[in-house]
């Protein structure tokens, strides 16, 4: 009887080889595979954070306050990093109030900032000054991150604007305590506002429109 056969050190060698490259042809299949669910999932993250943060706009904005009801004050500002308005908040079974959000980019993250409330004008002018004057920023709220810049625009008189950036002018008080003087009759203010975000890796800016007021 003869003896069996084994395999020569070339078979084995050729074996090897060929199982080598099997084994990187899966991996790096495997590798692509996993790179494009962790791509897929950041990307999933980045659409609901940004689905949120416009849903959190929109549902400011239906409350922004209406200038007649601020005499004569500004009730919106904007620029390519931040955008503060003033909100009417409704409570159940109490009187309406007035509060200062703010919409900012700071470090590549929109953060969202809300005063306290109030009723009273005076307060409402110092709260607006803490938020155009950046204080306090700190403590908002992380809404979208990878965020390059904002802009936005508002649907007035016909057209598309840039937001008036003045600040808030308060009603001078009458002299010697007599009656409050009559206030001017306001133009009509902004029905729209167009933000655009810019987010890191996305082709073209996001943009969004929204209804200013309570439709």
């Amino acid at each position: 009887m003869k003896n069996a056969r084994g395999f020569t050190l070339v078979e084995l060698l050729v074996a090897i080889t060929v199982l080598a490259i099997v084994a990187v042809m899966g991996w790096r299949g495997l590798d692509g595979i996993v790179r494009s669910r962790e791509q897929l999932t950041q990307n999933m993250e980045q659409t609901r954070g940004i689905q949120l943060t416009f849903a959190q706009l929109q549902s400011d904005l239906e409350q922004i306050a209406d200038k007649n009801l601020l005499r004569q004050r500004q009730n919106i500002l904007a620029d390519n990093t931040r955008l503060v308005f003033i909100r009417t908040v409704l409570a159940e079974n109490a009187a309406s109030q007035l509060q200062v959000v703010s919409y900012q980019i700071r470090e590549g993250v929109l953060l969202r900032r809300e005063s306290a409330q109030t009723r009273d004008l005076v307060q409402l002018d110092a709260l607006w000054q803490s938020a155009i004057g950046d204080g306090g920023a700190q403590d908002g709220v992380a809404l979208q991150g990878a965020v390059d810049a904002m802009a936005v625009r508002v649907w007035e008189a016909g057209g598309w604007k840039a937001p008036g950036n003045s600040q808030p002018v308060a009603t001078p008080p009458p002299a010697g305590g007599g009656p409050n003087p009559p206030v001017a009759p306001q133009t009509e203010g902004p029905t729209g506002l167009e933000i655009s975000l810019s987010i890191q890796g996305q082709p073209a800016p996001l943009i969004k429109v929204f209804l200013l007021g309570a439709v």
